[in-house]
């Protein structure tokens, strides 16, 4: 399976942004699904083109990804408008 790291990060950052979601009072999944995709992204570029710590044929850059989309879904949850 050539793109089985990216189907399993992706399906990381859906189960982070379901467990945020949950977590938060259920204020929308589709709000949190965007954030962690974009987290998501941030964390690969930051592996794989900013450190290079990693390459795309590697599993190394998946822990980056996700750490990146639970910073990005703390954030987003931490300066959220509260009306």
């Amino acid at each position: 399976m050539q793109y089985a790291d990216i189907v399993a990060a992706v399906l990381g950052g859906l189960l982070l942004a379901w467990i945020a979601d949950l977590l938060t009072g259920r204020r929308g999944l589709g709000g949190t699904i965007l954030v962690s995709g974009v987290g998501l992204a941030c964390g690969w570029f930051l592996a794989v083109r900013v450190f290079a710590v990693s390459t795309m044929d590697s599993w190394l850059w998946m822990p980056w990804a996700l750490v990146g989309s639970g910073v990005c879904l703390g954030a987003f949850f931490l300066f959220r408008n509260k009306r």
